[in-house]
């Protein structure tokens, strides 16, 4: 029985309680105890009128109003439902383009702990999904390549984490879309690009492609031990450069912790943004890398606080984890002493072109066109089969 329901049983039968003899309020007390749960002492209490039924939920009184949770959950989903210590950072890169709240609303914005806006936001969040790994065998360019891990090793910014996404929806059978996400460790400044299918020459034309748009040199490249990336193309495109060939690693074989950045990103930068859909068409690749280019990887890369791991021990059976303070890729790089001014004044100038609330209305804008492309292309496959089976059948 809920609150309200007890207290209307109460006040039903709190009079007939207090005129009876105290053989007839045995067992009414009997009764009242037994319906609401309640201790024999404090229904004496409750019916005696002793004790008054609460108003409110017990707690401290709501500081923050629905009018400010309102505004909460609309900056959450336009900052790409970031986690909640990155959003306090975040909300201080953010507010200052915000034009649908008044600066009462913004500085109580500001003042919102993580652990406060997890409890806001719960209701809102929903469970996530898994897709499905097409990770293939190597060649023999995989005895060329050592097994590494460098995390602990990374001082500054050129070592780059890689793995590609597969839209293949429930099916890994046939053609379709891959996303190719490079991720560096030390800012984790992140690209995506997408290519189709995972043909050694179209994904090594999307890590120059990439690496052009990086903000620094690539130094390091670390990847799993798929043929996309462990093949003769991208090993001689990495080894015969002048006048520094690039470092290349690979992690250990089915062990995806060993490429944790950039798995993280997978679902950040990708299924975030295009979902588990399958993209058997490859005349939307050209519209996926549009979307990644102009508008995705800039929020990210210049909007998005992320935290890096500083220390790791264990205590007993428990790990305990220290982060360091959120910040967005964009400032970790700017704090580099390893970045030449040049690029710094370039970026700089290219954050003040930026409004990460317009970005994000392009971005809508963008994949609502691409879902309703997608849709109808998967109107026309369910049209296809339909028309093969009912062959078939003839």
């Amino acid at each position: 029985m809920g609150r309200e329901g007890k207290d209307d049983y109460l006040r039903a039968i709190r009079e007939r309680y207090q005129n009876s003899t105290k053989k007839l309020k045995q067992p009414i007390l009997d009764e009242f105890c037994l319906v609401c749960g309640y201790t024999r002492k404090y229904a004496i209490r409750k019916l005696n009128g002793a004790i008054n039924s609460r108003d409110r939920k017990p707690g401290p009184k709501r500081k923050y109003s629905e009018e400010v949770e309102r505004h909460l959950v609309i900056l959450w989903r336009a900052m790409g439902m970031m986690c909640s210590k990155k959003m306090v950072a975040g909300l201080i890169l953010w507010l200052p383009y915000y034009k649908d709240a008044d600066d009462k609303i913004k500085s109580q914005l500001l003042k919102i702990s993580a652990s406060t806006i997890d409890r806001m936001l719960r209701p809102y969040k929903s469970p996530e999904q898994r897709g499905l790994s097409t990770t293939r065998p190597v060649s023999w360019v995989k005895t060329q390549i050592p097994i590494e891990l460098i995390h602990s090793k990374i001082k500054h910014p050129g070592f780059i984490e890689a793995d590609t996404v597969a839209h293949c929806g429930n099916s890994i059978a046939g053609e379709y879309a891959n996303s190719i996400t490079m991720t560096d460790l030390y800012s984790g400044w992140t690209e995506n690009r997408s290519a189709w299918t995972k043909d050694a020459d179209g994904v090594a034309d999307k890590i120059k492609d990439i690496e052009n748009d990086l903000p620094f040199p690539l130094l390091g490249f670390a990847s799993d031990n798929g043929t996309e990336f462990l093949n003769e193309t991208l090993y001689n495109y990495f080894k015969n450069r002048t006048p520094r060939p690039v470092k290349l690693v690979r992690r250990r074989p089915y062990k995806k912790n060993d490429n944790a950045h950039v798995e993280q990103k997978n679902w950040t930068h990708v299924r975030l943004l295009f979902g588990y859909d399958r993209i058997d068409d490859e005349s939307l690749v050209p519209m996926m890398n549009e979307i990644y280019r102009s508008c995705w990887n800039p929020l990210l890369n210049f909007f998005t606080p992320t935290m890096k791991l500083i220390k790791k021990t264990r205590i007993g059976a428990k790990i305990r984890k220290i982060y360091d303070e959120p910040k967005t890729p964009y400032q970790r790089i700017f704090d580099s002493k390893d970045i030449p001014i040049g690029i710094k004044e370039h970026l700089y100038l290219k954050s003040s072109w930026l409004n990460p609330f317009f970005l994000r209305q392009e971005l809508d804008k963008k994949l609502k066109t691409f879902s309703k492309l997608i849709a109808i292309n998967n109107r026309r496959n369910k049209d296809y089969e339909n028309q093969v089976m009912a062959q078939q059948q003839l």
